[in-house]
């Protein structure tokens, strides 16, 4: 079992940069792939960024490429998005998931967290 609790959103202007966290417990963290998705107000969850257990592999959405970086500190049990040069359209519910074998679809994961709200005003 692995039990995930995401930090870090907030409100931002345009333009402005954050760093979410998701805090893992569970001594098997360390095996599992690790992804960030989103959803925004009516609209489906959506793939944001992903790291392999050995973080030796990220994979990131065309929308994001060149503004975040997923990282992880396996010793914190914790996985981190930067995010860079937020646009009002990244505003979404962020959630972090665990899987293994995981990849960029949201059916690859087996764990999830309750999220945390990134709003970013024009």
């Amino acid at each position: 079992q692995v039990q995930l609790v995401e930090s870090g959103g907030g409100l931002v202007q345009a333009g402005g940069s954050l760093r979410l966290s998701c805090a893992a417990s569970g001594r098997t963290f360390s095996r599992y792939d690790m992804g960030w998705f989103r959803q925004a107000p009516g609209k489906e969850r959506e793939f944001v960024a992903a790291i392999s257990w050995s973080g030796d592999r990220r994979y990131y959405a065309d929308s994001v490429k060149v503004r975040c970086t997923i990282s992880r500190d396996k010793a914190k049990n914790t996985v981190y998005l930067q995010m860079n040069s937020l646009r009002p359209e990244d505003t979404a519910v962020y959630f972090c998931a665990a899987g293994m074998g995981a990849g960029v679809k949201f059916s690859d994961y087996d764990y999830w967290g309750l999220g945390t709200q990134v709003t970013v005003s024009s």
